[in-house]
């Protein structure tokens, strides 16, 4: 039986090792536990002979191993042959689609993020926007992969969504043509002598060497350092916790990243960063949003807890699990959520989330006060932080500093289309004025 984390891989496991694992297991199965499974067995053979229409027996398995996973938390699922393409397919390859990671709720389609450079994204679509209709038909009471089978085809094909936002009083329709959606794990630019680097993901394994490649761009794009780095890491959903940790060590000395803790209190893993700051030491400022999470969320708390970074924006999603992929069968596995994360300090973001240390709204997003933000709390099932979260953090949903007056229509007249990246790179002008002034010096010289 091969397992390996959805963060890491964990090792490889013959038969034996498989019948010396469950051995054990099956002789502490107490007689109550058997009782509960010869009723399981009963209801299984009343469902295949007697319900209304003939039922696939595998069809009835993976619906009971479904319910037994769902009764755990929102993370642990059972892949069958098609769940794992759909993984590969978002991990490793490209498909025809709008660029949108979405979920169910109560048999309604909801978004969770729109990947940068997509249609979706393009279209403006929210986290938390609900999809009604496609292409005129209702999509409610029907499947996720249904939903998401007909959202993904041929690109340069259109299709039309109907979208439900809270805050606004009627549905409205968005036309997208479909795409080449492609992983595009890193990007980078440079504005006001401010590196930004963009990371939309951490799925990609190459994530790390990506934020390095760029760094060395914005430095030879310039000639010299900048003044600064912003990391932004919003709608980031998170991915590998290797990546995220290489990515982590690449703005650190030293110091521990993130330690990874299961069941048993002796069950600790710590991780620690390796000497050399590819930054050398400027200051950087981490964007994060309520759709930052898991491996984004580690990046934001190592450097948050190690005194490297500002962290900026709204508290992020809360999601500090960690999820082993077992594999079963050739087809078939087991994501199963295995230990929580914690940050250098010690806390764990479960629920709570990141709170940034300068809030700072999207002004710029003219529906950001009547938007609600999704985050891991409002899941069902989601594991309760064993810390236990105050209520208020809870139910403070990014609400802004009163400083904080410009609407998204004042900002547009000023050129101003992302407030948080654009108050993020004034923040850095500001703690590197006499660098500021030195770096445009140099530039007035050269251009003699």
């Amino acid at each position: 039986m091969k397992t390996k984390t959805l963060l890491r891989s964990v090792g490889l496991f013959g038969a034996g090792a498989l019948a010396a694992t469950l051995t054990p297991a099956i002789s502490a199965v107490d007689v109550s536990t058997y009782k509960e499974l010869d009723q399981f067995m009963s209801v299984f053979e009343r469902v295949r002979s007697d319900y209304v229409d003939k039922v696939d027996d595998r069809t009835l398995m993976k619906g009971a191993i479904d319910g037994m996973l769902a009764s755990l938390d929102p993370h642990s699922a059972y892949l069958d042959a098609r769940d794992r393409q759909n993984m590969r397919t978002q991990t490793q390859g490209a498909y025809g689609g709008l660029g949108l990671s979405v979920t169910m709720e109560d048999g309604a389609v909801k978004i969770m993020t729109a990947q940068e450079d997509t249609p979706a994204w393009k279209a403006g679509l929210k986290t938390g926007d609900y999809i009604t209709h496609l292409d005129g038909k209702l999509l409610y009471g029907g499947t996720l992969d249904e939903a998401v089978d007909q959202m993904r085809g041929k690109p340069g094909s259109k299709i039309m969504l109907t979208v439900v936002r809270p805050g606004r009083d009627k549905p409205f329709d968005v036309a997208m043509t479909r795409e080449l959606i492609q992983l595009k794990p890193v990007k980078w630019e440079v504005k006001d002598q401010v590196g930004i680097i963009n990371i939309n993901t951490f799925v990609n394994a190459n994530t790390g060497d990506s934020v390095r490649a760029a760094i060395a761009g914005v430095q030879k794009s310039l000639g010299h350092d900048p003044l600064g780095y912003v990391i932004d890491l919003r709608s980031n959903p998170g991915g590998l916790l290797d990546q995220a940790i290489d990515v982590s060590d690449i703005f650190l000395e030293r110091g521990e990243i993130v330690s990874q803790r299961g069941r048993e209190k002796t069950d600790i893993e710590r991780r620690f960063a390796t000497p050399g700051d590819m930054a050398h030491g400027l200051p950087i400022i981490v964007l994060v949003d309520a759709g930052s999470a898991s491996a984004a969320e580690i990046v934001a708390g190592a450097l948050q807890d190690q005194k490297r970074a500002l962290v900026m924006g709204e508290r992020s999603f809360g999601k500090g699990s960690v999820q082993t992929v077992i594999e079963l069968s050739d087809e078939t596995a087991l994501k199963l959520t295995t230990a929580r994360y914690f940050t250098p300090s010690g806390r764990s973001v479960q629920e709570g989330g990141v709170n940034p240390d300068i809030l700072v709204p999207q002004l710029s997003d003219p529906d950001y006060k009547s938007r609600p933000r999704l985050r891991e709390a409002d899941l069902r099932r989601h594991l309760i932080n064993e810390a236990k979260i105050d209520d208020k953090v809870l139910e403070d949903d990014g609400k802004a500093d009163p400083r904080f007056i410009l609407t998204a229509e004042a900002l547009k007249k000023q050129g101003v289309d992302d407030f948080q990246l654009d108050y993020a790179i004034k923040t850095i002008a500001r703690m590197t004025q006499p660098q500021l002034r030195t770096a445009l010096a140099g530039a007035k010289r050269g251009a003699r």
